[in-house]
């Protein structure tokens, strides 16, 4: 493979969505996955809008990550096109209302186990043949929020597949594919505003931008947010 392959679950919005504009305007051609159709169309068209030269293209995949079939399916198609994957970021979660502990609800808490558990497990074992065979990296993106309070189905979800990315990363330290647990700097995302009502905003976005630089040369990761409209190629890693 010549170009640059990499895979992005739950890329709509936040995070995700973020990670795909600027991996996209490194030159990466990016899968795309959420399931909400008009939020990955309305993400291609600023990465589109964006005009950078060099800017590479998007798959566009809405699915939901919790139905196995089409996951298999996805893998499947991108093995049979590039034959394997130079980076996967997994971002997408399920964050229930906050509630006491002993007010939690059980189809929130199938809900949060589904997508933030049992998702991400069946993922990493379509996806891990994929790094290997492009000799990519994982990255999964812990969230300090999950340990607070009133948090109780996404807090345990969200620690146990950290859990479960750490036993891989330690499994992997000296075969590889990379595995990569980092914390990202605070965004205005929708699931932080649940856990921080009413916490001032305004100046994310503002610092100047910071990533997480991984030991392959030519992959630097963006772990500060910045509006894709106030990109300029010079503020690319």
């Amino acid at each position: 493979m010549t170009q640059k392959i990499a895979l992005v679950t739950g890329a709509s919005r936040g995070l995700g969505a973020a990670m795909v504009e600027q991996l996209a305007l490194q030159g990466w051609h990016v899968v795309a996955v959420a399931r909400t159709t008009g939020g990955l169309e309305e993400l291609d068209d600023r990465v589109k809008a964006a005009g950078l030269p060099g800017a590479a293209g998007l798959t566009l995949a809405p699915m939901d990550v919790t139905n196995e079939d089409a996951m298999r399916h996805l893998c499947r198609s991108i093995h049979d096109r590039w034959g394997g994957l130079q980076l996967w970021v997994h971002t997408a979660i399920h964050v229930t209302a906050l509630s006491p502990s002993p007010s939690l609800d059980m189809k929130d808490l199938d809900r949060s186990i589904a997508t933030n558990l049992r998702a991400a497990a069946f993922l990493l074992t379509m996806v891990e043949p994929l790094l290997r065979a492009g000799q990519g990296t994982a990255m999964f993106l812990d969230d300090p929020a999950a340990a607070n309070r009133y948090s109780a189905a996404y807090g345990i979800t969200k620690a146990a597949q950290m859990q479960l990315a750490r036993n891989w990363q330690a499994e992997t330290a000296r075969t590889g594919p990379r595995v990569l647990t980092p914390t990202p700097a605070p965004m205005p995302t929708a699931t932080r505003a649940r856990h921080y009502p009413g916490e001032d905003r305004s100046s994310f976005g503002r610092s100047a931008h910071r990533g997480c630089a991984v030991d392959r040369a030519d992959l630097t990761l963006p772990l500060r947010w910045q509006p894709l409209s106030s990109a300029r190629k010079g503020d690319l890693p």
